[in-house]
This record gives C-alpha cells, structure tokens and sequence, in this order.
C-alpha cells in the first residue's frame, strides 16, 4: 500500500502546477519563506519587509500587488501550506541553483562547501552543524533524508549556537539558570533543573517580540503623533507671535499717542491761559498809563496855582479841582501753573505704579511658552504622581472652625480660636500651610450646604465683606452644591451646572497656569478648569457654608500620600 506521502505526491503530479503561480510578485522568484498579509496577498518575508522599509510614509504600509493601506504596520505570519507547496514543487521541478552570493562584508557567514570561494551561507543546519550557501543547500530540499533536518536563517555562526563545555547544540533553556545548554548540560552541571525546549521558547520569545512590537509601533503612532501636534503648536506659536507682537505695539502706540494728545492739550490750554491773562494785562496796563498822565497833569495844574497870589483865584480854582473821579485799576494777583505741575505730576506716579503691577502679570504669561512641560495628566494614577502631604494652617482658620485629625479636617466649633493677623474673620474659610509653585493634585471632601475648593495668594484679604474665596483677584474658587457649581473670581461667577459630587480633585499647574477641578473617576471627568498667569505661590483653601443647627458638616483634605 502506498505511503501517506506518495499519495500526496501522486495528488501533486495529477495537477497541472505553474511555478509562476507560486512566484512573488516582488523578486519574481519561487516563495522564500512565503507570509501572507491582510489583505490576502503573499510574499517572500524579505521581500515585503525591504519593500516597506523604503516606503515613504512610515506610518502607513501599502501591498505592493492591490495597493490596500494597513496602519499600523501589519505583524507577518508564516503561510506554512504555501511553503510545503512550493517545497514539495521544487522537489518535482527542481531549479537550477542560483548565483552563489559573495561575502560583502566580514560579518557574513561563509558557506562551509563552496572550497577556496568565499560565497556567502545563506542557510544552516542544525542537524549537521554546517552552513551552505543557496547552491549547496539544495541537497536538503531534495534529498529525503535531508529533508529532515532543521534548516535557519545562516545570520548567528554555528559556533555561538554550540554548547562551549560539550561541543553540541544548545537545545534546551535552563529556567534555574537563565541560559541556553545541550542535552550533556543536564547531566551534571544543571541537573534537576527545570528545562524547556528551545523550540516552544522560541515560539513564546516570538509571541512576546510581537507584544513588543506591537507596543514599539503604538509608541511610534503615538510619538508620530505628538511630533505633528508639536510642529503644529509651534506654527501656531510662530502665528500667535506675531499676531500679539502687531496688537501690542498697535495697544502701546495708541498709548503713546493719547499721552502725547494729552501733552498737546495741556500745552495749549497753559499757552491760552497765557495769552488771556497777557491780554487782560495789557489793557489794564493801558488805564494805569492814561490815569498816570491825568494825575501828572493835575499835579502841573496844582504846581501853577501855587505859584499866584490871588486869593480870589485860588478859591475859584480849588472849587473846580475834585480828585473824586479819580480811578485806579485793580491790579490781580500774580498768577501761577504750579498747580498744573502737580496734576501731571500725580498721573504719572499713577502710570508709573500700573506698569510696575501690570508689566509682571504680563511677564508671567509670556513665559507661560514652554514646550519642555510635560503633557497633563488623564487618570487618576497619573493625577496621583503629582500629590504632596498638605495640612491647614490653624493660624488662618475662621474663629470657629475646629482643625482636627493632625489638621486634615475642619468644621464647626461654639468653640472660638485666638486672634491673630493671619485669620479669616468675615467667612468661615483655611488656608494651607504648603505654598505651591509645582504641579500638584489634591483631593477634598466634603458635607455642607456648599463647599468652596480653592487656591489663594498668602496676602489675600482676611477682614473685609471682599475676603471670601472668590471675590478679589488674588483667589480662586470652585463653589460646589449639591445641585451644581459655580467658579468664582474676582468676584466673577461662571456657572457649571454640573452636579458636584462629595469628593472632588483638583490639580494645579503652576507653570501653565491651570486650575482644574476633577470628578473622581477614572479616566478622570473635568468639572472646569480656568487658564491664567501666576505671579505668587497658591495656598490651597477650603471654605463652608452651613447653618447653626446643620449636623455633620465637615471638609477635609483627603490623604493620598
């Protein structure tokens, strides 16, 4: 009865095979290790990998036959029916052996057959312990007892693969020791060790090189990814640049222009003043002119009369001289501009103490840029990476606010606090002790009627009706009910009509200036975050609101670290 094999064989000369069916479509040659893609297309391993390797666009692969596109890179798999086709079609049809390869560099492996000939192995046996080059492996593909034997890729020499102690192939993997060994290895050296074959290691190791992969090319998307975000941010950078530097130079010359029309006002309403009080001066220099003459003259009249002897004259003349309708001009007081001096005087202190608050603000926000920072966090494990201890500052809470659990928790006392500079006295609100100029996360929680998350400069206000987290520049606060939200600053309000949960995060980005404000979850929900420049360090600040007779009411600072 004929053999199992025969019969296959027999069923391989009753078709009609062509050797072109079974050539690949890049090297126009009979499959080498034939893999199939997704598309269902098969190639020679070397021949797809080279053609992908000069594509253009590396993050997408193209087939070479129906050009269909596969992101990412497709994992190559062996197409084992197709190779025992084309073996079992070399053995019918054997083919001339091609054109011995030469060595081109020394690292090639050198055939062991090919005599004074340097050609280069392009396949080993494992069985024999030789490499040989595509002329003299062709033995093996025809010979039946050859055919047994196990044939690799000629890229590691045979000597790196043979057991240096006992000369023989390194077939098993000593888990115990972590190396490869032979067969004689177990005897004496690795004895009752735990073994496995290299050939399911070598399958396992395969599996893990495609996890590997698999994770190398989400990391290349990943990567290709932020290299285009990053080349686009800096167009749009490089646009923004622009656009500020044209509306700030358009702001301050607009700026300078209002201070020079001002000037030119100033100038024209002293220089108009000026001629008015000239003018006014003139003419009353006129009156006194024409005054003087008439008193000389009178005074000539009067020397003349002194002079006769005549009583009867002199009584006549006396009657006819009456000073009563004399009239002397008011002379005003010396005016000044002095005044004017101070006015100007006291606006430019007023512009000279805006710039000096302004310019850092403005400074700040400039140096917001910075591409080094790390990109923000999404979970809650990448959120917790940033958490620090924080404690309340008892030196701030409101009166009757009690800190308790070594200054984590806070509610309210009947109990009242001692006073000092630093406390709350309008709102029952604390600060922290621990000034943040880092990224940090924190989380709070919370019963109350309404709870205020907050961060605030050291020299926020603590006295006046503006004191409350919110209502002044220096803080910033997130109101939370139990209906919604409310962000709150400079006694600004945004409205979130999110409802707040008990416990909420928050995470500062000091150098970014953001403060966002989290639903614990994972990946973690953004109730609402608020981009700004800070110009000192933030004091994180919990605030209530309750009623006299509420129960329970407390606040406090969860503890991650």
């Amino acid at each position: 009865m004929a053999s199992k094999q025969e019969h296959q064989e027999q069923g391989l000369d009753g078709v009609q095979l062509d050797s072109d069916q079974f050539c690949c479509s890049v090297c126009l040659d009979l499959f080498k290790e034939p893999v199939t893609i997704y598309c269902g297309h098969s190639y020679c391993r070397r021949c797809i990998e080279s053609y992908w390797n000069k594509e253009e666009k590396k993050s997408e692969y193209s087939c070479p036959q129906c050009r269909e596109i596969f992101s990412p890179r497709p994992v190559l798999k062996k197409n084992n029916i197709l190779e025992e086709v084309v073996e079992k079609l070399k053995r019918r049809s054997p083919q001339p052996p091609p054109a011995p390869l030469t060595c081109d560099s020394p690292s090639d492996m050198i055939c062991d057959f090919c005599g004074p000939t340097r050609n280069k192995a392009t396949k080993s046996c494992l069985t024999c312990l030789a490499s040989y080059c595509d002329a003299h492996i062709q033995p093996h593909y025809s010979v039946p007892v050859l055919q047994k034997h196990e044939l690799v890729s000629a890229t590691i020499p045979l000597p790196e693969k043979l057991c240096k102690q006992h000369n023989k192939l390194m077939e098993l993997y000593c888990c115990v020791d972590k190396q490869l060994i032979c067969t004689m290895c177990t005897v004496d050296e690795h004895k009752s060790h735990q073994f496995e074959a290299v050939s399911e290691l070598k399958d396992k190791t395969k599996k893990n090189l495609v996890l590997v992969q698999r994770r190398i090319q989400e990391k290349v998307q990943q990567r290709e990814k932020d290299l285009k975000e990053l080349l686009q941010a800096e167009e749009d950078l490089k646009s923004c640049t622009q656009t500020s530097l044209h509306d700030c130079g358009k702001i301050f010359a607009e700026l300078v222009s209002s201070l020079q029309i001002g000037c030119s006002e100033v100038e024209q309403l002293i220089k108009a003043q000026e001629e008015a009080a000239i003018a006014q001066a003139e003419e009353m220099q006129l009156q006194l002119e024409e005054e003087l003459e008439k008193l000389r003259r009178r005074d000539a009249d009067l020397q003349q009369l002194l002079s006769s002897e005549e009583l009867v004259y002199l009584m006549q003349s006396l009657s006819t001289l009456d000073d009563s309708e004399d009239f002397t001009p008011s002379v005003g007081l010396l005016r000044s501009f002095s005044g004017v001096t101070i006015c100007v005087s006291h606006l430019r202190g007023k512009i000279e103490t805006m710039l000096k608050e302004t310019l850092p603000k403005i400074s700040a926000i400039v140096s917001y840029v910075d591409f080094s920072l790390p990109p923000p966090p999404k979970t809650r494990e990448q959120f917790l990476q940033y958490c620090r201890p924080l404690t309340l500052d008892e030196t701030t809470n409101y009166p009757h606010l009690h800190l308790i659990d070594n200054n984590h928790r806070v509610r309210p006392s009947p109990s009242q606090y001692a006073a000092h500079p630093s406390r709350f006295l309008k709102f029952p609100q604390v600060l922290c002790r621990e000034g943040l100029t880092e990224r940090c996360y924190w989380e709070v929680e919370w019963h109350a009627r309404t709870l205020s998350a907050a961060v605030a400069y050291k020299d926020t206000n603590r006295t006046s009706d503006e004191s409350q987290f919110g209502k002044n520049d220096k803080s910033w606060s997130l109101e939370c009910t139990e209906t919604g939200c409310l962000f709150r600053h400079n006694n600004v309000d945004v409205m979130v009509p999110d409802a707040c949960s008990k416990k909420i995060g928050v995470f500062l980005d000091y150098k970014a200036g953001i403060l966002s404000f989290y639903h614990i979850s994972d990946p973690m929900v953004l109730i609402f975050e608020v981009r700004t420049a800070f110009t000192q360090p933030l004091y994180p600040g919990l605030g209530l609101n309750y009623e006299w007779y509420d129960i329970g009411v407390f606040a406090q600072l969860v503890k991650l670290w």
